[in-house]
């Protein structure tokens, strides 16, 4: 019996030893105990057909590639990215390479200057970019709670702030052909976290009526009972959004002539939910 408790308290002892000569004194990064080396994080812009170009890194020892996208948000991309630039305008381009431990090892910047809009997928929607009075003129605010919700326009976007489940939408004419298929997309940011928030985008064919809510098809939605808006977010709703059903984001016109985009939002609480670049382009 003594033998066996002096083998076990060796044992012991060694394991203790050997788990404290393992431990490194310090760790690297933040505390995580990896470390990453600088990459390039330029790349190459390359015209692949009229509004269409291809970005390509110069270097691929790193982890993730990040996109953003005429200030669109950093997303998660590929090396090699194909983008579509439909309307005339410059862009600026960024990216991000992320090495281990989440480590931003490299970036890069380009521009791009895009000399025609595409003929097909032109932005059907006016002052979707709110940049000016006259964006901003082509808005209609469309009250549904008396109050305790705004939409407020300022420093290019526009901004909804809602508390106690009152919601307020805006929307804009616009003509369309029937059986046309219409892409609708926009750019939603908020910096905080969204509070039991809802935000959906109709297509309807009469004018909404005023102190009424708007129903039906919802084609973008950023909702937290559905999963998404419960932290700080910034990109397309496309890629933001949840509830595929709800999130799909393509109209067919039903008839031709004037129908009413609609952008509704609410909640309990909603401090800086932004949308920007609006738009609903043909898709064929």
């Amino acid at each position: 019996m003594i033998t066996k408790y002096i083998n076990k308290t060796l044992l012991l002892g060694a394991s203790v030893f050997f788990l404290a000569s393992c431990t490194p004194d310090t760790v690297d990064g933040d505390g995580n105990g990896l470390s990453q080396d600088a990459v390039d994080g330029s790349f190459k812009v390359a015209k692949t057909a009229e509004n269409r170009y291809r970005l390509t890194t110069n270097a691929n020892n790193y982890i993730t590639t990040k996109w953003n996208i005429d200030d669109e948000g950093f997303n998660i991309g590929k090396n090699i990215q194909d983008i579509f630039l439909p309307d005339k305008g410059t862009y600026i381009i960024e990216h991000q390479a992320i090495g281990k431990g989440g480590v931003v090892a490299g970036t890069g910047t380009e521009t791009i200057t895009v000399p025609t809009d595409d003929p097909v997928a032109g932005n059907i929607i006016q002052g979707g970019r709110f940049d000016s009075a006259d964006d901003i003129a082509k808005w209609t605010i469309h009250t549904i709670s008396p109050s305790g919700a705004q939409w407020v326009f300022a420093n290019g976007k526009a901004t909804i702030v809602a508390s106690g489940s009152n919601q307020q939408a805006i929307y804009q004419a616009v003509n369309v052909v029937a059986g046309q298929k219409y892409a609708i997309d926009m750019v939603a940011s908020s910096d905080t976290a969204l509070e039991d928030t809802w935000f959906e985008v109709y297509m309807l064919n009469s004018i909404p009526v005023s102190g009424q809510d708007v129903s039906g098809a919802v084609y973008r939605n950023i909702n937290t009972w559905d999963g998404c808006g419960k932290s700080a977010f910034k990109g397309r709703v496309s890629t933001i959004g949840c509830n595929g059903d709800k999130n799909g984001g393509i109209y067919t016109a039903t008839t031709t002539g004037t129908v009413y985009l609609v952008i509704k939002c609410g909640g309990k609480t909603v401090n800086s939910l932004s949308i920007d670049k609006v738009e609903l382009r043909r898709t064929q």
